[in-house]
Order: structure tokens, then sequence, then C-alpha cells
């Protein structure tokens, strides 16, 4: 059963983290000059904040989807929805800094949200700690959402 729970525990821990590997290689490749020629909001944070961030949810999204899984006896349901949401937060990355279409990925955004907001709800009938795991994730991203929506309307 121990090694059951270790093996799972790796595939969302692959699955979540290949979402951020390619969200920071698009990033990384893409990123510049377009990006620092933007006007910024005055809440944009610095640019170092965004890695230790988003490898800590990408942590919590993983430890949430996997005591989820493990304490609604393996619904694939809520990990269809979870691999979804991935998709989304994959995509964004690449729509903005890729194709550095601001609007659509405001758009995606939103999309996000509401997958995120579907999984904390399922997640918190299921478990509390994948709940609580859940809510910095949603917090951030609407702070981006913030930011997103700022940038679209000063450039």
């Amino acid at each position: 059963m121990l090694k059951n729970k270790f093996i799972s525990f790796m595939l969302f821990a692959i699955a979540t983290y290949s979402a951020s590997f390619i969200g920071g290689i698009s990033t990384i490749n893409s990123k510049e000059p377009w990006y620092s020629s933007l006007n910024k909001s005055f809440l944009t944070p610095p640019d170092w904040i965004f890695a230790p961030v988003w490898t800590t949810l990408y942590l919590f999204m993983t430890i949430a989807i996997w005591l989820a899984w493990h304490k609604n006896y393996k619904n694939l349901n809520i990990v269809l929805i979870y691999f979804i949401h991935l998709l989304f937060n994959t995509t964004w990355s690449i729509v903005f800094f890729v194709f550095h279409n601001i609007s659509l990925a405001l758009v995606n955004l939103i999309v996000l949200i509401l997958f995120i907001v579907i999984l904390t709800v399922k997640f918190k009938q299921i478990s509390i700690i994948s709940y609580y795991l859940m809510i910095p994730y949603l917090l951030w991203s609407c702070y981006a959402l913030i930011l997103n929506a700022t940038l679209l309307y000063l450039n």
C-alpha cells in the first residue's frame, strides 16, 4: 500500500511539474525583450518572486490531488478535472509569453481560475487538507488575474 501511494504521488508530481517545466521553458525562451518593454503596474512583483512561489504552489497542488485521489477511492473524474486545469495553467504561459497575447491570456486565466474554484470546492468535500492547500494557489491566480488585466489596460 505504501509503495502504491509513493508511486501515485510521484506520478502526480511528474504531471504537475511537467506543466511547470513547459510553462517555465516557454517563459524563459520568449519573455525578453517583449516583457521588459511592457508598461507594468506598481503591483507587479520583482521577477525573482515567481520561481519560489510557483514551485511551492505546484507542490501544494500535487499534495492536494494526491490526498484527494487516495481519500476518494481513486475517482478519475477529479483527476480529469485536475489535468484539464493543468492544461490551462500551462497554456497561459504559452499564450502570454510565446504569443504575446495579453487579452487571450486573460481569458485563459479566467478559465483557469474557474477550474481552480471547481477543484477547491470538490477537494473540500473529499479532504479538508486538499482544500486548504488550494487556497494559496487560488489567491495567487486571482492576483495574477489583476496583473494580467492591468497589463492589458496599460498596453
